[in-house]
């Protein structure tokens, strides 16, 4: 560490997805959600543990750090804080994390280095600071932002929305390091009970949030959705939304839709006999939202001129409708922040520090989302030192670890690959993925049974070397960020049925040499033994955990699951004949570990 570099922190903060990031001299140094730490989906609450990961990442104290930037779409972080300190409050901040918070120099802080901005100024940084364009427009579409009443940025004069309207769309021009708000799209303040304002209020992405809350019990499953509105049947229902002289309009919620999921007395969702409307409804909810974004797209277009559009908010995880923009809309050039979400929110943060704050100029392309910190020989031999590790696997270190693990997926094997650092955003894209081979067609129904524990209908994504996804894919697309779907050209639908979705689509991601060399050789080594220049790639979980983030995660999923070879870094671990044995009380400890309380 020098004395001349400037360190700037950002920190989504008491949200969903909390997380942090930090920047050495305008370049990300690493990034973390809490929930890699913390083993809790999408964990809220205090950011202490995120923040601790960053500061020792970069080898440096919270002093060292110039320029603090926080957020959370509640409220300003400040404001919410000052009613913690008096109210229990336990979804925000519950009475183990209140007695750390109460430690930490951060917590009620009144310094001034210590900022506060709004929910959506923070995912427009997020998006077009680290961008390869020098200028262009910005998408912001999420399920809820901040308050009016908070927003921290200049509005348009002619905005006269409610001071408790909140944000929902926000559209935005920049030039170099500068930003400037167009049009912001408010949700005015609805009833509900209690603390349902939002499973009621009227925006693109709450809506889609109703529909996922209405068929999977969750509003934070809109990938399934997604997922399952390819299996939906066109136009049997109006539209949810649509856009008239610009304005959304949203039809009436009503009481004909009285099938929302409540888990059956068995629990099975998938064959319960509500299914087909849920189908369609995923596929109504699906194709209005593409029609919003797509009319949204062209009429930025046609106002600003802009050759580039960059996207960033929660809809922006949304690759369906993300490929339609990328190939009907009318901008040159798209590129969506890998972690479009809430987590996101950290880096939007950090260089609003960075470039409104400090008034640097941009110095950093984000091409790669490995924003983890590494993880070095003695805490991956940490991992395989346990009695019970040692007793049910054996490992080796090859030196041709590319070779070797391509071999075993060309065998049909399932492969957990763990190598650098961990990605930020909720894709796995060559650094904590589950592998197998695309070729076969029963891969898809193992991967969910044996491994993943996800429904029947959920799709794999493939991960195809850069200069062969025109062969393989249609539109010649640039996906390193497995944000974009697209259709399989059909002679390639045979070859890789377990990627191709009931649809003929599926969602991309390119692999190139430069930004991950080792999941690139891999690849390769799988093309020249198969001709295929393709593997599934799948996040390195089960259905409801995060993403591993560390070795010793990486070795408890291994021994929990049915995965057959656990790759770290270049040792190779597998599973002795005695595996099977213990393999119950694993079990047996993993479900009693679920239903322990926080």
């Amino acid at each position: 560490m020098s004395s001349d570099d400037l360190y700037i922190l950002g920190i989504n903060a008491y949200d969903h997805d909390v997380s942090a990031c930090l920047l050495r001299n305008g370049g990300i140094i690493v990034a973390i959600s809490k929930e890699r730490l913390t083993r809790y989906k999408h964990d809220t609450g205090f950011y202490g543990d995120v923040v601790d990961y960053c500061l020792d990442a970069g080898g440096i104290n919270l002093d060292d750090v110039q320029i603090i930037v926080r957020n959370s779409y509640v409220m300003s972080v400040d404001k919410l804080e000052q009613r913690l300190a008096y109210r229990d409050w336990r979804s925000y901040l519950d009475r183990t994390e209140r007695a750390i918070a109460a430690e930490h120099p951060l917590y009620l802080s009144n310094s001034n280095r210590v900022f506060d901005i709004s929910h959506h100024l923070a995912h427009a940084y997020s998006a077009f600071a680290v961008s390869p364009f020098d200028d262009g427009v910005i998408m912001v579409v999420d399920g809820v932002g901040s308050y009016r009443a908070d927003v921290s940025e200049p509005i348009p004069p002619e905005d006269n929305a409610h001071p408790l309207a909140r944000e929902s769309e926000s559209y935005y021009r920049f030039q170099g390091s500068d930003i400037e708000t167009i049009k912001k799209v408010w949700m005015e303040p609805t009833p509900g009970f209690l603390s349902d304002e939002f499973f009621m209020m009227p925006g693109l992405g709450a809506l889609y949030s109703r529909v996922s809350r209405y068929i999977f019990g969750d509003w934070n499953k809109c990938g399934e959705v997604m997922g399952l509105s390819a299996y939906g049947r066109p136009n049997t229902m109006a539209p949810l939304v649509q856009l008239k002289n610009g304005q959304l309009d949203i039809a009436e919620w009503t009481a004909e839709r009285n099938s929302p999921w409540l888990g059956d007395s068995d629990g099975n969702w998938e064959q319960s006999a509500a299914r087909l409307g849920w189908q369609d409804l995923a596929r109504q909810m699906q194709d209005d939202t593409e029609h919003v974004l797509l009319e949204r797209a062209r009429w930025l277009h046609e106002i600003t001129g802009a050759k580039n559009l960059c996207i960033a908010g929660g809809v922006a995880l949304n690759c369906v409708a993300n490929g339609r923009i990328v190939r009907e809309g009318p901008f040159e050039n798209v590129w969506i922040q890998p972690a479009a979400g809430d987590d996101g929110i950290a880096i939007g943060c950090a260089y609003y520090g960075q470039l409104a704050l400090r008034r640097q100029s941009r110095r950093h392309t984000m091409r790669h989302a490995h924003l983890g910190r590494s993880y070095g020989r003695e805490e991956t031999n940490g991992a395989l030192g346990p009695p019970l590790a040692r007793a049910v696997t054996h490992h080796k270190q090859r030196s041709d670890i590319a070779t070797a693990t391509a071999e075993h997926l060309a065998a049909g094997k399932i492969v957990g690959w763990f190598q650098g650092g961990s990605e930020f955003g909720p894709r796995a894209l060559g650094n904590r993925s589950i592998l197998a081979d695309p070729r076969d067609p029963e891969m898809k129904d193992r991967l969910n049974a044996r491994v993943k524990h996800r429904q029947s209908f959920r799709p794999f994504a493939p991960a195809v070397l850069a200069e062969r996804s025109d062969d393989v894919f249609e539109g010649n697309l640039t996906s390193p960020f497995m944000l974009l779907s697209t259709n399989v050209r059909p002679q390639w639908r045979d070859r890789i049925p377990a990627v191709t979705h009931v649809d003929g689509s599926a969602r991309v991601q390119t692999v190139d040499r430069e930004t991950n060399p080792a999941f690139y050789a891999l690849i390769k080594a799988f093309e020249q033994r198969t001709g295929v220049p393709v593997l599934i790639n799948t996040s390195f979980n089960i259905r409801g955990e995060p993403i591993v983030e560390t070795p010793v995660h990486a070795m408890k999923c291994f021994l929990g699951t049915d995965i057959d070879v656990l790759v770290l870094h270049d040792l190779l671990v597998e599973k002795r004949w005695t595996y099977p044995l213990v393999r119950p009380l694993l079990r047996f400890a993993e479900r009693v570990r679920q239903h322990l309380p926080r």
